[in-house]
Protein backbone atom coordinates (compact mmCIF):
# COMPACT_ATOMS: atom_id res chain seq x y z
CA UNK A 1 0.00 0.00 0.00
CA UNK A 2 1.85 3.05 -1.28
CA UNK A 3 -0.80 5.76 -1.55
CA UNK A 4 -0.85 8.61 0.92
CA UNK A 5 -3.71 9.39 3.28
CA UNK A 6 -4.51 12.27 5.59
CA UNK A 7 -4.00 12.38 9.33
CA UNK A 8 -4.16 15.03 12.03
CA UNK A 9 -0.65 15.15 13.46
CA UNK A 10 0.54 16.96 16.58
CA UNK A 11 4.13 18.14 16.14
CA UNK A 12 6.67 20.24 18.00
CA UNK A 13 6.74 23.81 16.78
CA UNK A 14 9.13 26.09 18.61
CA UNK A 15 8.91 23.93 21.72
CA UNK A 16 5.11 23.78 21.78
CA UNK A 17 2.69 21.09 20.48
CA UNK A 18 0.77 22.19 17.38
CA UNK A 19 -1.79 20.23 15.36
CA UNK A 20 -2.11 20.16 11.58
CA UNK A 21 -3.12 17.88 8.73
CA UNK A 22 -0.36 15.83 7.11
CA UNK A 23 -0.17 13.19 4.38
CA UNK A 24 1.21 9.85 5.59
CA UNK A 25 1.88 6.40 4.17
CA UNK A 26 1.30 3.04 5.84
CA UNK A 27 5.07 2.62 6.16
CA UNK A 28 5.12 5.62 8.52
CA UNK A 29 2.65 4.03 10.94
CA UNK A 30 3.78 2.20 14.11
CA UNK A 31 4.90 -1.41 13.59
CA UNK A 32 1.97 -3.05 15.38
CA UNK A 33 0.34 -6.31 14.31
CA UNK A 34 -3.08 -5.16 13.05
CA UNK A 35 -3.70 -2.63 10.28
CA UNK A 36 -7.16 -1.03 10.48
CA UNK A 37 -8.87 1.20 7.94
CA UNK A 38 -10.51 3.81 10.15
CA UNK A 39 -14.03 4.90 9.21
CA UNK A 40 -14.94 7.07 12.20
CA UNK A 41 -13.44 8.60 15.28
CA UNK A 42 -14.88 10.99 17.86
CA UNK A 43 -14.30 14.36 19.50
CA UNK A 44 -13.75 14.24 23.26
CA UNK A 45 -12.68 16.94 25.72
CA UNK A 46 -9.21 15.40 25.83
CA UNK A 47 -9.05 15.58 22.02
CA UNK A 48 -9.99 19.25 22.21
CA UNK A 49 -7.15 19.94 24.64
CA UNK A 50 -4.69 18.05 22.44
CA UNK A 51 -5.65 19.80 19.21
CA UNK A 52 -5.86 23.33 20.62
CA UNK A 53 -2.66 22.93 22.62
CA UNK A 54 -4.48 23.96 25.81
CA UNK A 55 -3.47 20.70 27.46
CA UNK A 56 -0.29 18.69 27.07
CA UNK A 57 -1.99 15.42 26.14
CA UNK A 58 0.60 13.95 23.77
CA UNK A 59 3.55 12.64 25.78
CA UNK A 60 5.72 12.18 22.73
CA UNK A 61 5.80 13.89 19.34
CA UNK A 62 4.94 13.58 16.55
CA UNK A 63 1.58 12.09 17.54
CA UNK A 64 -1.57 11.29 15.55
CA UNK A 65 -4.43 12.61 17.69
CA UNK A 66 -7.77 10.94 18.45
CA UNK A 67 -8.48 8.70 21.46
CA UNK A 68 -11.16 6.62 19.67
CA UNK A 69 -11.55 4.79 16.40
CA UNK A 70 -13.83 2.34 14.66
CA UNK A 71 -12.96 0.58 11.46
CA UNK A 72 -12.23 -2.60 9.54
CA UNK A 73 -9.18 -4.84 9.80
CA UNK A 74 -7.17 -4.76 6.56
CA UNK A 75 -4.11 -6.80 7.52
CA UNK A 76 -3.30 -8.85 10.64
CA UNK A 77 -0.28 -10.72 11.97
CA UNK A 78 -2.41 -11.84 14.93
CA UNK A 79 -4.49 -15.02 15.12
CA UNK A 80 -7.14 -13.06 17.01
CA UNK A 81 -8.12 -10.81 14.11
CA UNK A 82 -8.79 -11.33 10.42
CA UNK A 83 -9.27 -8.96 7.48
CA UNK A 84 -12.87 -7.80 7.40
CA UNK A 85 -13.37 -7.82 11.19
CA UNK A 86 -15.19 -4.73 12.47
CA UNK A 87 -13.42 -3.31 15.53
CA UNK A 88 -13.47 -0.51 18.09
CA UNK A 89 -10.57 0.98 20.04
CA UNK A 90 -11.07 3.18 23.12
CA UNK A 91 -8.18 4.49 25.18
CA UNK A 92 -5.03 2.37 25.54
CA UNK A 93 -2.95 5.54 25.37
CA UNK A 94 -4.13 6.59 21.90
CA UNK A 95 -3.24 10.25 21.29
CA UNK A 96 -1.00 10.19 24.40
CA UNK A 97 1.68 7.54 23.97
CA UNK A 98 0.30 5.73 20.89
CA UNK A 99 -0.84 7.05 17.53
CA UNK A 100 -4.59 7.58 17.48
CA UNK A 101 -7.74 7.62 15.40
CA UNK A 102 -7.53 10.79 13.29
CA UNK A 103 -5.97 8.88 10.40
CA UNK A 104 -7.42 6.93 7.48
CA UNK A 105 -5.26 3.94 8.46
CA UNK A 106 -3.72 2.95 11.79
CA UNK A 107 -1.61 0.05 13.04
CA UNK A 108 -2.67 -1.25 16.46
CA UNK A 109 -1.84 -3.96 18.98
CA UNK A 110 -4.32 -6.86 18.90
CA UNK A 111 -5.12 -6.61 22.62
CA UNK A 112 -6.39 -3.05 22.13
CA UNK A 113 -9.22 -4.09 19.80
CA UNK A 114 -12.81 -4.76 20.86
CA UNK A 115 -15.13 -6.52 18.45
CA UNK A 116 -18.03 -4.37 17.24
CA UNK A 117 -21.16 -5.53 19.13
CA UNK A 118 -24.08 -6.85 17.12
CA UNK A 119 -26.69 -4.20 16.49
CA UNK A 120 -24.19 -1.34 16.25
CA UNK A 121 -22.70 0.13 13.08
CA UNK A 122 -19.21 1.64 13.09
CA UNK A 123 -20.84 5.07 13.17
CA UNK A 124 -23.01 4.02 16.13
CA UNK A 125 -19.93 2.83 18.00
CA UNK A 126 -18.31 6.24 17.63
CA UNK A 127 -21.53 8.05 18.50
CA UNK A 128 -21.01 6.19 21.78
CA UNK A 129 -17.20 6.39 21.80
CA UNK A 130 -15.06 6.71 24.89
CA UNK A 131 -17.61 9.05 26.46
CA UNK A 132 -20.49 6.58 26.20
CA UNK A 133 -18.32 3.60 27.06
CA UNK A 134 -17.10 5.49 30.14
CA UNK A 135 -20.70 6.27 31.12
CA UNK A 136 -21.47 2.54 30.93
CA UNK A 137 -18.44 1.74 33.10
CA UNK A 138 -19.80 4.23 35.67
CA UNK A 139 -23.30 2.74 35.65
CA UNK A 140 -21.85 -0.75 36.03
CA UNK A 141 -19.69 0.43 38.95
CA UNK A 142 -22.66 2.01 40.77
CA UNK A 143 -24.75 -1.11 40.30
CA UNK A 144 -21.93 -3.31 41.54
CA UNK A 145 -21.67 -1.19 44.68
CA UNK A 146 -25.38 -1.70 45.27
CA UNK A 147 -26.24 1.84 46.35
CA UNK A 148 -28.79 2.64 43.65
CA UNK A 149 -32.03 0.88 42.77
CA UNK A 150 -34.64 1.39 40.07
CA UNK A 151 -37.42 3.69 41.22
CA UNK A 152 -35.47 4.62 44.36
CA UNK A 153 -33.76 7.81 45.46
CA UNK A 154 -32.33 10.17 42.87
CA UNK A 155 -29.17 9.45 40.91
CA UNK A 156 -27.31 12.63 39.92
CA UNK A 157 -25.42 13.09 36.65
CA UNK A 158 -23.08 16.09 36.46
CA UNK A 159 -22.01 17.56 33.14
CA UNK A 160 -25.26 16.05 31.94
CA UNK A 161 -25.38 17.69 28.51
CA UNK A 162 -21.91 16.44 27.59
CA UNK A 163 -20.96 13.14 26.01
CA UNK A 164 -20.54 11.12 29.21
CA UNK A 165 -23.49 12.80 30.87
CA UNK A 166 -25.93 12.37 27.98
CA UNK A 167 -25.23 8.65 27.73
CA UNK A 168 -25.35 8.21 31.52
CA UNK A 169 -28.77 9.89 31.68
CA UNK A 170 -30.05 7.69 28.86
CA UNK A 171 -28.70 4.44 30.35
CA UNK A 172 -29.84 5.14 33.90
CA UNK A 173 -33.33 6.17 32.85
CA UNK A 174 -33.65 3.12 30.59
CA UNK A 175 -32.77 0.93 33.58
CA UNK A 176 -35.52 2.54 35.68
CA UNK A 177 -33.49 4.90 37.88
CA UNK A 178 -34.71 8.35 38.88
CA UNK A 179 -32.24 10.70 37.20
CA UNK A 180 -31.44 14.31 38.05
CA UNK A 181 -29.26 16.23 35.60
CA UNK A 182 -26.80 18.96 36.60
CA UNK A 183 -26.20 21.47 33.82
CA UNK A 184 -25.50 25.15 33.44
CA UNK A 185 -27.46 25.46 30.21
CA UNK A 186 -31.26 25.74 30.71
CA UNK A 187 -31.72 25.38 26.96
CA UNK A 188 -30.66 21.71 27.29
CA UNK A 189 -33.44 20.81 29.76
CA UNK A 190 -35.87 19.63 27.08
CA UNK A 191 -33.13 17.52 25.51
CA UNK A 192 -32.16 15.97 28.86
CA UNK A 193 -35.80 15.38 29.81
CA UNK A 194 -36.25 13.56 26.49
CA UNK A 195 -33.26 11.37 27.45
CA UNK A 196 -34.99 10.57 30.75
CA UNK A 197 -33.98 13.16 33.33
CA UNK A 198 -36.82 14.04 35.70
CA UNK A 199 -35.09 16.76 37.72
CA UNK A 200 -32.47 19.47 37.19
CA UNK A 201 -29.77 21.19 39.24
CA UNK A 202 -27.93 24.33 38.20
CA UNK A 203 -24.27 23.39 37.98
CA UNK A 204 -23.34 26.76 39.51
CA UNK A 205 -24.78 25.66 42.86
CA UNK A 206 -22.46 22.64 42.85
CA UNK A 207 -19.45 24.72 41.84
CA UNK A 208 -19.63 26.92 44.96
CA UNK A 209 -17.73 25.93 48.09
CA UNK A 210 -20.05 24.09 50.46
CA UNK A 211 -20.07 22.43 53.86
CA UNK A 212 -18.27 19.08 54.32
CA UNK A 213 -21.65 17.47 55.08
CA UNK A 214 -24.82 18.70 53.43
CA UNK A 215 -28.41 17.53 53.19
CA UNK A 216 -28.53 13.95 51.96
CA UNK A 217 -30.11 13.72 48.53
CA UNK A 218 -28.38 11.39 46.06
CA UNK A 219 -28.35 7.61 46.23
CA UNK A 220 -25.51 7.76 43.76
CA UNK A 221 -23.96 9.93 41.09
CA UNK A 222 -21.95 9.91 37.89
CA UNK A 223 -19.49 12.80 37.96
CA UNK A 224 -17.37 13.96 35.02
CA UNK A 225 -16.52 17.39 36.47
CA UNK A 226 -14.37 16.86 39.56
CA UNK A 227 -13.04 19.62 41.83
CA UNK A 228 -15.57 21.53 43.97
CA UNK A 229 -18.49 19.95 42.12
CA UNK A 230 -17.37 16.47 43.14
CA UNK A 231 -16.76 17.63 46.71
CA UNK A 232 -20.34 18.93 46.95
CA UNK A 233 -21.80 15.82 45.34
CA UNK A 234 -20.02 13.65 47.92
CA UNK A 235 -21.29 15.92 50.73
CA UNK A 236 -24.87 15.51 49.44
CA UNK A 237 -24.79 11.75 48.86
CA UNK A 238 -26.97 9.69 51.18
CA UNK A 239 -25.74 7.15 53.70
CA UNK A 240 -24.18 4.16 51.97
CA UNK A 241 -24.30 5.83 48.57
CA UNK A 242 -21.58 6.00 45.95
CA UNK A 243 -20.21 8.41 43.37
CA UNK A 244 -18.55 7.14 40.19
CA UNK A 245 -15.97 9.76 39.22
CA UNK A 246 -14.60 9.67 35.68
CA UNK A 247 -13.63 13.20 34.65
CA UNK A 248 -12.02 16.48 35.61
CA UNK A 249 -13.58 19.08 33.32
CA UNK A 250 -13.84 21.40 36.33
CA UNK A 251 -10.34 20.67 37.66
CA UNK A 252 -8.25 17.83 39.03
CA UNK A 253 -8.28 19.00 42.66
CA UNK A 254 -10.72 17.67 45.28
CA UNK A 255 -11.33 20.26 48.04
CA UNK A 256 -13.21 17.83 50.28
CA UNK A 257 -12.94 16.10 53.66
CA UNK A 258 -13.25 12.48 54.77
CA UNK A 259 -16.50 13.23 56.61
CA UNK A 260 -18.93 11.84 53.98
CA UNK A 261 -16.86 8.68 53.81
CA UNK A 262 -16.45 7.95 57.52
CA UNK A 263 -19.76 9.34 58.82
CA UNK A 264 -22.08 8.24 56.01
CA UNK A 265 -20.12 5.42 54.41
CA UNK A 266 -20.12 7.19 51.04
CA UNK A 267 -17.87 5.54 48.44
CA UNK A 268 -15.85 7.37 45.82
CA UNK A 269 -15.47 4.98 42.89
CA UNK A 270 -12.72 5.96 40.48
CA UNK A 271 -13.56 4.90 36.91
CA UNK A 272 -10.75 4.59 34.38
CA UNK A 273 -11.60 4.00 30.73
CA UNK A 274 -8.09 4.15 29.25
CA UNK A 275 -6.53 0.98 30.66
CA UNK A 276 -9.68 -0.86 31.76
CA UNK A 277 -9.30 -4.64 31.36
CA UNK A 278 -11.09 -6.35 28.50
CA UNK A 279 -13.71 -7.96 30.76
CA UNK A 280 -14.91 -4.54 31.94
CA UNK A 281 -14.89 -3.23 28.37
CA UNK A 282 -16.95 -6.15 27.12
CA UNK A 283 -19.45 -5.72 29.96
CA UNK A 284 -19.75 -1.96 29.31
CA UNK A 285 -20.43 -2.52 25.62
CA UNK A 286 -22.96 -5.21 26.52
CA UNK A 287 -24.70 -2.70 28.81
CA UNK A 288 -24.82 -0.21 25.96
CA UNK A 289 -26.11 -2.77 23.47
CA UNK A 290 -28.86 -3.88 25.87
CA UNK A 291 -30.03 -0.52 27.26
CA UNK A 292 -29.00 2.42 25.09
CA UNK A 293 -31.98 3.64 23.11
CA UNK A 294 -30.94 3.97 19.46
CA UNK A 295 -33.31 6.92 19.08
CA UNK A 296 -31.44 8.63 21.90
CA UNK A 297 -28.14 7.79 20.25
CA UNK A 298 -29.26 9.44 17.02
CA UNK A 299 -30.12 12.61 18.90
CA UNK A 300 -27.08 12.58 21.18
CA UNK A 301 -24.64 12.53 18.27
CA UNK A 302 -23.94 14.37 15.04
CA UNK A 303 -21.40 13.59 12.31
CA UNK A 304 -18.77 16.12 11.22
CA UNK A 305 -15.92 15.78 8.69
CA UNK A 306 -12.34 15.45 9.91
CA UNK A 307 -11.53 18.70 8.11
CA UNK A 308 -13.57 20.60 10.74
CA UNK A 309 -11.62 19.26 13.73
CA UNK A 310 -9.66 22.45 14.56
CA UNK A 311 -12.82 24.51 15.01
CA UNK A 312 -14.69 21.72 16.76
CA UNK A 313 -11.80 21.27 19.19
CA UNK A 314 -12.01 24.93 20.19
CA UNK A 315 -15.77 24.56 20.68
CA UNK A 316 -15.55 21.55 23.00
CA UNK A 317 -12.88 23.17 25.17
CA UNK A 318 -15.07 26.28 25.44
CA UNK A 319 -18.09 24.18 26.47
CA UNK A 320 -20.08 24.86 23.30
CA UNK A 321 -20.62 21.19 22.32
CA UNK A 322 -23.79 19.32 23.32
CA UNK A 323 -23.79 15.54 23.23
CA UNK A 324 -21.43 13.64 20.94
CA UNK A 325 -19.54 14.55 17.78
CA UNK A 326 -18.64 11.69 15.43
CA UNK A 327 -15.71 12.40 13.13
CA UNK A 328 -15.97 11.07 9.58
CA UNK A 329 -12.32 10.31 8.76
CA UNK A 330 -12.97 10.47 5.01
CA UNK A 331 -14.48 13.95 5.32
Amino acid sequence: MTETFRALLIEDRDGKPAAGFRDLTVDQLPDHEVLVEVAYSTLNYKDGLAITGKGRIARRLPMVAGIDLAGTVVESRSDRWRPGDKVIVNGWGLSETEWGGYSRFQRLKPEWLTRLPQGFSLQDAMAIGTAGYTAALCVDALEDWGAIRPGGAEVLVTGAAGGVGSTAVSLLSAKGYTVTAATGRPETHDYLAWLGATGFVDRATLAEKGSPLQKERWAGAVDSVGSTTLANVLAQTSYGGAVAACGLAGGFDLPATVMPHILRGVALLGVDSVMAPQAKRDRAWATLAAHLDKAHLDRIARVEPMSELPGLAADIVAGRIRGRVVIDIAG
